[in-house]
C-alpha cells in the first residue's frame, strides 16, 4: 500500500530482456531510502518487488525489478526508454502520515493525456482506460503515474486534475504532453462502494 506522495524521481539505467518480461534497473539518485530485497517500491504507480541490488557508485543506489509481460501490457512500464524519469515511493508504514490517499499500486490501465493547460492554473485532462470513469467523482482521489491527485472536473469520457507547483517540481507530471500514456488507478474505497451498491441492485442482492 502507498499514499501517492512521491518521494523521489529515479532514472531508467538498464532494461534487460528476460524470458518472462524485463529486468528494469533504476538509478534512485539522491534518494536516501535503502530497501531490502523483496521490499515493495511504486514505480510510476506500479507496485514492484526489489529483486536485485546493483553495484554502483556510493550514494547512487541502483535497483533491479522484474516486470512480467502482464505488467508490461497493462501499464506504461513497457514503454520506458533508457534515461526516462520515473516517480518513486516506498511502501506505507503503519506510523506514516497518509497525506495523499490509499494507493494499491495495482494500476487499472493506461490512460491518455488529451490536453495540457500550462501556466498558473496548470491542468491535465486525461481519458482513463475503459471502465474507470465510473469510479471517479468530483473532488475525489485518483492516482496518475503514482501521484495522488484530486479530480477537479469530469466531462464526457475524461477527467481533469490541477497541478500545484510542488507537484510539478517533485514529480514527472510537468513533462507530460497530449498523446502520452499514463498509469491510472482509481480510489480503492470508491471501487468498494460501487461494487457493493451494484451487488445490492442485483436480484437477491443484500
Amino acid at each position: 500500500m502507498f499514499t501517492g506522495l512521491i518521494q523521489a524521481i529515479g532514472r531508467v539505467a538498464q532494461v534487460r530482456a528476460q524470458a518472462q518480461g524485463v529486468r528494469l534497473v533504476l538509478d534512485a539518485g539522491a534518494w536516501e531510502h535503502r530497501p531490502a530485497l523483496g521490499d515493495s517500491i511504486a514505480v510510476n504507480g506500479v507496485c514492484l518487488t526489489l529483486a536485485e541490488l546493483v553495484a554502483s557508485a556510493p550514494g547512487a543506489p541502483m535497483w533491479g525489478f522484474d516486470v512480467v509481460a502482464e505488467t508490461l501490457t497493462k501499464t506504461t512500464l513497457g514503454t520506458l526508454a533508457l534515461d526516462a524519469q520515473v516517480n518513486l515511493e516506498h511502501a506505507l508504514t503503519p506510523s506514516a502520515f497518509v497525506g495523499g490517499h490509499f494507493v494499491q499500486g495495482h494500476v487499472d490501465g493506461v490512460g491518455t493525456v488529451v490536453n495540457v493547460q500550462e501556466g498558473g492554473d496548470w491542468r491535465l485532462t486525461i481519458r482513463p482506460p475503459k471502465g474507470v470513469m465510473r469510479f471517479l467523482v468530483p473532488q475525489g482521489s485518483v492516482c496518475v503515474e503514482g501521484v495522488s491527485l484530486t479530480v477537479a472536473q469530469l466531462g464526457g469520457d475524461a477527467f481533469t486534475v490541477a497541478l500545484i507547483p510542488t507537484t510539478l517540481e517533485r514529480t514527472t507530471l510537468g513533462t507530460l504532453k497530449p498523446g502520452d500514456g499514463v498509469n491510472v488507478e482509481a480510489d480503492v474505497l470508491v471501487k468498494a462502494v460501487v461494487a457493493t451498491v451494484e451487488r445490492m441492485q442485483l436480484p437477491g442482492g443484500a
